[in-house]
């Protein structure tokens, strides 16, 4: 049931976003007999996904990839692309017959009036929503974002954030500079630096910690290491780094010293896994420069007082949540933007308003889409059975 443009709807959950972690939490409340909107503002499933460049790949394998109630194909392989990942999504909300409502924007969400028969009201450009529950699922990669570096205004090249890179061949022959070394800047850097590009520079802040990215066991050992205590991980973390992955010291990028665990919990960093990057960089095609501090004209100025003169710079320095439209005035973000609860947890000032997919954990961010999906769907299911859900009304 392929999803439409829908009007004047009124449901007792509204789910705000179709991407797997909307989905998955769709699926799983129509399986406990909910009846549940999928409010999408783009005109498609999983949109975020299909607007990614064109060489990529998952760095989860199918089986931590997949959402409850559906396999992935096969003949997908052991690294999904971009496009198969996105008809998987489509497929996914046809197989389940999730109602998805799209080019339908959440605006604003607000409390209702008591006595109204509502807990909360989603405004919409079609006038408000009246809804007994809310799952936010808009995710951590909604907003591109792009640092404020001085002198960015006057450089002669192209300046772009990498969610609007989509393949290396406009650069072909020309010098590029990546800014950011995480798993979509060393992707981008290696596919570049073998699609025909001149020079290809990334600038590191702090050096990632790397991983082959050969098997499924990285994201097992997350899993099988939760309990152990933060610094015997990441000694281990580093021992294996230092097995795994060539020392690219020599090549301006020293062995990180702050464990991937220590990362993960400060930062909400995961690790890079290794996709052709060390090679890349171990052969000179890539190199390694300090982090970018300023733009001046046609150069651009790194931290140690190097100027490089690229063609363009693509900063592959992530996204934001961007929540503050749409529930900033409920008391529910910290000073980051970020929700101060997640999952099935509930803020205390907001019953019945749940947020998933705002945390990056090593064990893979599609499979936590399955079990937030599944926490959410049996707290609203206890909640229900304790005290119904208010009807909601046009």
């Amino acid at each position: 049931m392929p999803p439409t443009p829908q009007r004047h709807l009124s449901a007792p959950t509204i789910v705000i976003g179709a991407g797997p972690h909307g989905l998955s939490a769709a699926a799983l409340l129509k399986r406990s007999a909910e009846p549940t909107v999928i409010l999408e503002r783009t005109d498609r499933v999983g949109a975020s996904w299909a607007q990614r460049y064109e060489h990529l790949r998952l760095h989860t394998t199918p089986n931590t990839s997949r959402l409850p109630g559906l396999s992935v194909p096969r003949q997908a392989g052991p690294w999904m692309s971009r496009d198969d990942y996105v008809r998987y999504l489509e497929r996914y909300a046809a197989h389940h017959r999730l109602d998805v409502r799209v080019t339908t924007p959440a605006e604003r969400i607000e409390r209702a009036e008591p006595g109204s028969g509502a807990q909360w009201i989603v405004h919409t450009p079609d006038g408000p929503v009246p809804t007994g529950a809310i799952v936010v699922a808009t995710g951590r990669c909604h907003t591109p974002n792009f640092p404020r570096w001085p002198g960015s205004s006057t450089f002669t090249g192209t300046l772009l954030h990498s969610a609007h890179y989509r393949s290396p061949a406009p650069y072909r022959g020309r010098d590029v500079l990546v800014v950011g070394a995480g798993n979509s800047g060393t992707e981008i850097a290696s596919v570049l630096a073998g699609g025909g590009t001149g020079r290809v520079w990334i600038a590191v802040r702090t050096p990632p910690n790397i991983l082959p990215r050969s098997s499924a066991r990285w994201h097992a050992a997350g899993r099988l290491t939760e309990a152990l205590p933060l610094a015997w991980r990441d000694r281990t973390s580093l021992l294996t780094q230092r097995l795994a992955v060539p020392d690219l010291t020599s090549r301006g990028l020293p062995r990180p010293r702050v464990g991937l665990y220590t990362r993960n919990a400060r930062e909400g960093v995961n690790p890079v896994l290794d996709h052709g990057f060390v090679a890349a960089v171990r052969s000179g095609r890539v190199e390694p420069v300090a982090a970018l501090q300023a733009f001046d004209g046609p150069d651009v100025v790194l931290a140690d007082g190097t100027r490089l003169r690229p063609d363009a710079v693509i900063a592959a320095t992530g996204y934001r949540s961007n929540l503050h439209d749409l529930v900033g005035s409920l008391g529910v973000l910290d000073e980051a933007g970020q929700p101060l609860a997640t999952g099935a947890q509930n803020h205390p000032a907001a019953p019945r308003l749940y947020f998933a997919g705002y945390t990056n954990p090593l064990t893979g961010v599609l499979r936590q889409a399955g079990i937030e999906a599944r926490a959410i769907a049996r707290a609203l299911r206890r909640e229900k059975t304790q005290a119904p859900l208010p009807t909601s009304h046009p």
